[in-house]
């Protein structure tokens, strides 16, 4: 890994850090749990009444396992992936949820980009294939979003393959 200040370092072409989506913000996690919880409360409350008292501690075990969920869930959306594209070479950096970093350089020259696409729900996979190898890449974005990366991709990946462009100077 090069510090940002290395002379020797190639400006990127192109460079993106991709994240899941999640629509759900904390304020809003916080209103539908309250939510969740107040009406399990309540109708735990009203089957304790009637007596059926075990019926409470099943809708309390209901608003745990939706917490829980929603916990795996956010841990999730700490997984990023970076793609840097210089004249000289294609880096894949892929953070885990668990902070478990790989890393993937690869020449531009000889990467394909790979699409696979369905006739209805449109692109559904971006593949890096060099050499006889696949990396699958941008799995998290939806398809839309998915599109334009692929397209903002190639675009890089066919300057790095045009090569360094002189301009003369009268």
């Amino acid at each position: 890994m090069t510090s940002d200040n290395d002379p020797n370092r190639e400006p990127p072409i192109f460079s993106a850090v991709l994240t899941p989506h999640r629509s759900l913000t904390p304020t809003g996690f916080l209103i539908v749990m309250a939510l969740l919880g107040g009406i399990s409360f309540v109708t735990g409350m009203v089957f304790l009444l009637l007596g059926a008292w075990p019926v409470l501690g099943f809708l309390g075990l209901d608003v745990l396992l939706v917490y829980w969920a929603f916990r795996l869930n956010y841990r999730a959306a700490k997984a990023s992936e970076e793609i840097v594209v210089t004249p000289s070479e294609l880096t894949v950096r892929r953070v885990s949820h668990r902070g478990r970093v790989r890393e993937w350089t690869l020449n531009p020259v000889w990467v394909r980009l790979q699409r696979d696409v369905h006739e209805e729900f449109g692109l559904q996979r971006l593949f890096l294939e060099s050499q006889g190898r696949r990396l699958s890449i941008a799995g998290f974005l939806p398809p839309q979003e998915k599109e334009s990366f692929a397209l903002a991709l190639s675009g890089a990946l066919a300057e790095a393959k045009r090569g360094p462009t002189r301009t003369v100077l009268d």
